[in-house]
C-alpha cells in the first residue's frame, strides 16, 4: 500500500514539474490521473498470470550489442540514404525468413526490435521458430548479417550456440 502512495506522488510530482501549472482544477485532475494510473497498473498486476517479467541478461553483452547495434544502424542509414537519393532508386525488395535461436520472448523481442530498428528492414511476423522480415535493399549477405545479429542476442540472453 505505501508503495502505491509513493508511486502516486512521484507521479504527481512528476507532472507538475513538468506541466507547471497551479490552478486549483489542473492539480486536482492531475492528482486523479496520478492515481487511477496507479490503480490500473497494481489492478493489471493481480489480473495477470505473470506478477513479473523475470530478467536474465547479460549486462557487459548487452552493452557490447547497445553500441554494435548503434554503428549497424549508423550504417543502414548510410545505405537507406544513398537508395533514397539516388536517381535510379535501386530497390530490391524482398521478403524472407529469418531463424531465431532465442530462448525467451524477450530475447525474440529483442531481435526483432533489432531488425526493425534497423533501417531498410522491418519485422513483420513472428512464427514459431523465425520472423517473417522485409528489407527495402535485399542481398543475399542480409541472412548472413542477420545470423550474426541472432548469435549477438543470443549472447545478451546467456544462450551459447553450438
Amino acid at each position: 500500500m505505501i508503495r502505491s502512495v509513493l508511486t502516486a506522488i512521484f507521479l504527481f510530482l512528476l507532472w507538475y514539474l513538468m506541466s507547471g501549472i497551479d490552478k486549483g482544477l489542473t492539480l486536482g485532475l492531475g492528482l486523479a490521473s496520478s492515481i487511477f494510473a496507479v490503480w490500473m497498473v497494481r489492478r493489471m498486476e493481480n489480473a495477470s498470470e505473470f506478477n513479473s517479467l523475470k530478467v536474465q541478461l547479460r549486462p557487459i553483452e548487452t552493452l557490447k550489442y547497445c553500441v554494435w547495434i548503434l554503428w549497424e544502424i549508423m550504417k543502414s542509414n548510410w545505405t537507406v540514404t544513398k537508395v533514397i537519393l539516388s536517381p535510379s532508386m535501386t530497390i530490391n525488395q524482398n521478403m524472407f525468413n529469418v531463424p531465431f535461436s532465442q530462448k525467451s520472448d524477450l530475447g525474440q523481442t529483442i531481435f526483432a526490435n533489432s531488425i526493425t530498428l534497423t533501417p531498410g528492414t522491418i519485422s513483420v511476423e513472428v512464427e514459431e521458430d523465425h520472423f517473417l522480415v522485409h528489407a527495402l535493399v535485399y542481398e543475399s549477405s542480409d541472412h548472413a548479417a542477420l545470423a550474426d545479429m541472432d548469435d549477438r542476442v543470443s549472447r545478451i540472453e546467456g544462450v551459447e550456440k553450438s
